[in-house]
Formats: structure tokens, C-alpha cells, sequence
């Protein structure tokens, strides 16, 4: 009997496997150690191999496609369903095992090293503003519990405090002033890392044509264009636009019954860092969509039949929709091609 699915449960040193004939039969049950791996599928004949999409999978990925093997990468929550009873790396190896044989079973898009690298600077960099805007807030706080209260705005702290320091009139303890200072100066060490990643991101954006192609949508810039075109990798991988909408999470989540069509708030599945770069780039056109009497005609009635933050949501979804258009067609970004059409 020859293997054609594999199941491989990932960890960090020891890999359960499951394998299968084309008739689902059970004929390999193994665990490896990490040095173990690329040796042993080195020597099988090429199959169907299947991951949850988890840490280190994409690396998996790629050096078993290179060994001649087809990968296919499956969300985690997708492959809960088929682990019968108790769960262990056994039970997980033969749910991946069976989840990849599914004809309609949606497949996570397997990432070179290079957009896996940019994707860690993105990431890096969401940390940084994290913790810029908790910095902000506990100068905020501390100096609120000395009746000292400065405007909203990660701004305004950089203004503000130094005056605040230097008012000998406001009672502050000397050690509690050079506590601010130094909370001060961590502040603007954090600025200082996001600027550099994001100059990091602008010379990749500048690098990759497609990224540079998706900026020219309104509402779409670097940052977001270059995490859309690594994260997204061959759109072709999506049948239309709506399903990349979907994907990201900006589409009507249903609960329908009986011929009754139900639809409720956007699903939020997917990437929830690129719905936020989507949506708070549809924020930044609605804020000036009042002040061009030229702009987009279907955004004014929106905007004249809904508030601004359903428009927001409308937007990116259409954003969506014609990012995909424009990367699975190959094809340049044309204001008005809609109503041209």
C-alpha cells in the first residue's frame, strides 16, 4: 500500500505523524525528533502533507516542498472538529491527516522567507506602538494623581511634560520629577524604534511592486499595502473578491435558517492586524471625503445613508475587493473605473 496523506502535528523536538492511504486506511503512526524529519521524507515517496497553521509551519512547509511533497497549511480551528475523543499528538497527527483530504478545505497560503520577514517587522513594530501608548498612558495617569491633567494625544505629552517639570509652583516631589523624565525619555526611545521599522517597511514597499501598486488605492498606504501583499501572497489562491473580504473578516457574519437569510456584524475571522490597517485607512479618506467636491460619488450617498462607522467598514470592504482585482489581474489601480464601466 502506497502513503498519499501524511498529518504532522508540529513541535518544537518531538513531530507525531499519521499516514494514509487513498482510502483513509491507517498505515503509518510514527513520531520523530527535529533532526529526524527532513531525513526521513528525504527517502518517501512524494505525497500530500498537512499542517495546522502554527509556529514554524511555514518554514515545514518550504523545505518539504523543496523535498517534492505538496503542503497544504489548515487553520487550527478547522481541524478541531475531526480529533475524536481525547486529545493528545496522536489524535491531532490523524485530524490533520483527514482535515487534508477534504476537497473544500480552505488553505492558509504558505509565505517565502522573505514576506515572513517583513511580516516579523510589522509585528515588531505593533509591539512597539503598544507599548508607546501604555507608556503614554501611565505618564497620563501619574501625573493625573497630582491634579495634573493633559489633553488627549500622545502628542501633547511630549509638549506638556516639559513644562510641567520645569513649574516650580506645582508641588512636585524632586524624586517624582525625575521619575517622569525618565518615563519621559522610554517614551521617546519607543518613537525612536517605530520610526526605524517603519522606515524599514517604506524601503520594502518601495522594493515590490505590488506593494506599490495597492498604495495607489485611497486609504491604503506602505504600512498597509506592504502587510496585505505578505500576508496574501498569490491572490489567485481566492476565487473572488468577496472571498478575500472574507478571509479578513469585513464581511456580514450569517445565522440564517428555513430560507430565512440572517445577516449580523462582520465575522472579525482572519487577520485582525490587517482589518484594523483596512478599516483605519477607510477612516482617513471618510475624514476628508467632505472637503473634495471631486471625490467618490458611491462613498458621499454612502456616507449620506449610514454613520461613519459602518462607512468605514463599507469601505474596506471595497478596498478588499479591489486589492484582490488588482493583484489577481495584474492590473493598475483606475479611479472611477466602476462608474466608467
Amino acid at each position: 500500500m502506497k502513503i498519499t496523506t501524511i498529518g504532522i502535528d508540529l513541535a518544537k523536538n518531538v513531530f507525531q505523524l499519521h499516514g494514509a492511504d487513498d482510502k483513509g486506511h491507517a498505515l503509518l503512526k510514527r513520531q520523530l525528533k527535529r533532526s529526524q524529519v527532513l531525513a526521513f521524507f528525504a527517502n518517501l515517496v512524494p505525497c500530500k502533507i498537512g499542517m495546522e497553521a502554527c509556529g514554524s509551519a511555514h518554514y515545514w512547509a518550504r523545505k518539504l516542498q523543496a523535498l517534492g511533497h505538496t503542503v497544504q497549511l489548515i487553520a487550527p480551528q478547522f481541524v478541531k472538529p475531526f480529533v475524536k475523543r481525547n486529545k493528545n499528538d496522536a489524535a491531532d497527527a490523524e485530524a490533520i491527516c483527514e482535515a487534508v483530504t477534504r476537497p473544500n478545505m480552505p488553505a492558509v497560503p504558505v509565505k517565502n522567507a522573505s514576506q515572513q520577514a517583513i511580516l516579523s517587522v510589522h509585528r515588531a513594530r505593533q509591539g512597539f506602538v503598544k507599548a508607546r501608548t501604555a507608556q503614554a498612558n501611565q505618564i497620563r495617569g501619574l501625573l493625573a494623581e497630582y491634579g495634573i491633567a493633559i489633553p488627549q494625544g500622545i502628542g501633547h505629552i511630549a509638549k506638556r511634560v516639559p513644562e510641567i517639570l520645569e513649574d516650580g509652583e506645582n508641588d512636585l516631589p524632586g524624586s517624582f520629577r525625575l521619575l517622569i523624565q525618565r518615563l519621559v525619555d522610554h517614551l521617546k526611545e519607543l518613537d525612536r524604534q517605530v520610526g526605524e521599522l517603519e522606515l524599514n517597511i517604506q524601503v520594502w514597499h518601495r522594493e515590490n511592486d505590488a506593494s506599490k501598486k495597492l498604495a495607489k488605492i485611497p486609504g491604503i498606504g506602505p504600512i498597509t499595502a506592504s502587510a496585505l501583499v505578505a500576508s496574501i501572497g498569490d491572490a489567485r489562491n481566492f476565487k473572488n473578491g468577496r472571498q478575500l473580504a472574507a478571509w479578513l473578516g469585513i464581511v456580514p457574519k450569517q445565522h440564517s435558517t428555513g430560507g430565512k437569510s440572517t445577516l449580523l456584524g462582520i465575522s472579525k475571522r482572519g487577520d485582525t492586524y490587517l482589518r484594523t490597517l483596512l478599516i483605519h485607512g477607510a477612516r482617513a479618506v471618510i475624514r476628508v471625503a467632505d472637503n473634495r467636491p471631486n471625490g467618490d460619488p458611491w462613498l458621499k450617498n454612502l456616507l449620506a445613508r449610514r454613520n461613519k462607522n459602518v462607512a468605514a467598514v463599507a469601505l474596506a470592504n471595497k478596498n478588499a475587493r479591489t486589492l484582490w482585482a488588482l493583484l489577481a489581474h495584474d492590473r493598475e489601480y483606475e479611479p472611477g473605473y466602476g462608474m466608467a464601466a
